[in-house]
């Protein structure tokens, strides 16, 4: 989707943008929404996640990660907005008559026809497959971790994996973070990028613009008393003195790793970021 810039006519139109969306602009499928439930960062009453409250009012989409109305063709209705991510949702109707969201990829266009096969079949933008039915060197998204459970990774705006080889049981996938693994030759993915790549080059421009996403204002912790931040206190513009940067409940911040290491070490052939070998 294209991005669009204004006329300078205040402050904060002058570096903003908007997404120009072009997809189907009718109300979302009734029989497939919900009402999103305010949140607001708490849980029985206590702020868990800061940040978070206000915004406007949305909808649920239902959207369908499993796809397990195998063999059967789908037409691709509508390409809708969702409010709840950066991708464009694709309405499908099946051939009998149900229909579903899903995540749409890139270039799918309505009256298309994308399917979910257990078998090999010809590895079409928005077709699903067992990874090991899809050539090695295709871009695939909407992974499955563990057979079965659902697409877990590779949702996110304009991303895409590569599947790289298949060796026995194991499929072999570069992820968007550079992390090269090992995933489970029987789980599905889908065929190609997901939609909506320039999401990321918006500019926000102005604080109410992101009021209305739901985020609230982020204050420093320099900039706050003792009593309200492990950085807070000193005198003018004081560092943060400490040896290493803190959570307001004093865990540590700022880079600490928090993957559970042992539990996917054995997936995982090449790190993200650094291109570590594991092992080496």
């Amino acid at each position: 989707m294209p991005i669009k810039s204004y006329k300078p006519t205040s402050a904060g139109r002058r570096i903003s943008s908007v997404e120009v969306f072009e997809g189907d602009s009718k109300r979302p499928e009734r029989k497939l929404v919900r009402i999103k439930k305010k949140w607001s960062g708490r849980t029985k009453g206590k702020i868990t996640v800061r940040h978070r409250g206000g915004g406007h009012k949305r909808y649920i989409r239902l959207v369908d990660f499993f796809r397990q109305k195998f063999e059967i063709p789908a037409k691709v209705e509508a390409i809708e907005y969702d409010p709840n991510r950066g991708a464009r949702l694709a309405l499908l109707i099946y051939k009998d008559g149900t229909r579903s969201y899903i995540i749409a990829p890139c270039n799918l266009q309505v009256g298309e026809v994308v399917i979910t096969s257990q078998k090999k079949g010809e590895p079409k933008i928005g077709s699903r497959f067992f990874l090991k039915h899809i050539p090695s060197g295709t871009e695939i998204y909407d992974i499955e971790l563990q057979k079965g459970k659902g697409s877990r990774i590779v949702r996110a705006a304009g991303t895409s994996a590569q599947l790289m080889a298949i060796e026995g049981s194991k499929a072999t996938v570069r992820l968007p973070s550079g992390e090269v693994r090992f995933i489970d030759a029987e789980c599905m993915a889908t065929i190609g990028r997901v939609s909506n790549p320039d999401h990321r080059l918006i500019r926000w421009g102005k604080a109410g613009r992101v009021r209305h996403r739901g985020i609230r204002p982020t204050v420093r912790g320099k900039a706050m008393n003792p009593v309200d931040h492990p950085h807070g206190g000193g005198e003018g513009r004081d560092p943060i003195g400490l040896k290493h940067p803190k959570t307001p409940k004093g865990k540590p911040a700022l880079g600490v790793k928090t993957r559970r290491r042992k539990l996917s070490d054995k997936f995982i052939l090449q790190r993200r970021k650094k291109g570590r070998f594991v092992g080496a």
